[in-house]
């Protein structure tokens, strides 16, 4: 998406090979007309794929998902990190290690608000290694619930996160798609 693509060059920080700080734009600072386009495309793109709900783990693709669902009139639920001391009752969990943090959580979903008959949307900020949306796969799977697919801002296609995912069938629609990264220096993989 050239929109994407434009705002990642304009403002988008290559620290190196392997980090990408969009901070001022998704993941510290939101730009809310950038995120309405955003969830747009990405509703778009799954819009005959009768997703039920759209899922993000917090709190990074919270604004994407937002606005995907809202585009695409379902619910959005958020797959915590952090413990609660609410949550605490008829959950689903899964351990996730975080490739950019060097650092595991526990992901957690409540059985409140997935179920069965659930075809879900997965959103997120970044693909790399593909970590998050395997455990965010595993949560929804473990509630029976289906995976209408995986939509992502960022792709790294440089690491294994999209084989990773595409090799069990998933559908994984990434608006900018990165071929090679360097400090100053970012190539789009052209679509």
């Amino acid at each position: 998406m050239k929109l994407l693509e434009d705002k990642i060059l304009s403002d988008g920080i290559a620290v190196n090979e392997n980090i990408l700080r969009v901070d001022s734009f998704i993941n510290h600072q939101v730009d809310p007309a950038l995120m309405m386009e955003l969830g747009k495309e990405l509703a778009s793109h799954f819009k005959d794929k009768g997703v039920t709900k759209v899922a993000t783990i917090e709190s990074s693709g919270i604004a994407p998902a937002l606005t995907c669902a809202m585009t695409l009139g379902v619910p959005m639920i958020i797959l915590k990190k952090q413990p609660s001391k609410t949550l605490n009752s008829d959950l689903y969990q899964t351990i996730v290690t975080s490739y950019t943090k060097g650092t595991s959580y526990e992901l957690t979903l409540s059985s409140k608000y997935i179920t069965a008959d659930d075809h879900v949307l997965i959103v997120d900020d970044f693909l790399a290694n593909g970590e998050a949306a395997t455990g965010a796969l595993r949560l929804i799977r473990k509630a029976h619930a289906t995976i209408a697919g995986i939509g992502i801002l960022i792709e790294k296609s440089f690491q294994p996160g999209r084989e990773k995912l595409t090799s069990q069938g998933i559908d994984v629609y990434s608006l900018a798609r990165i071929k090679k990264m360097d400090k100053d220096y970012i190539e789009f993989i052209e679509e």
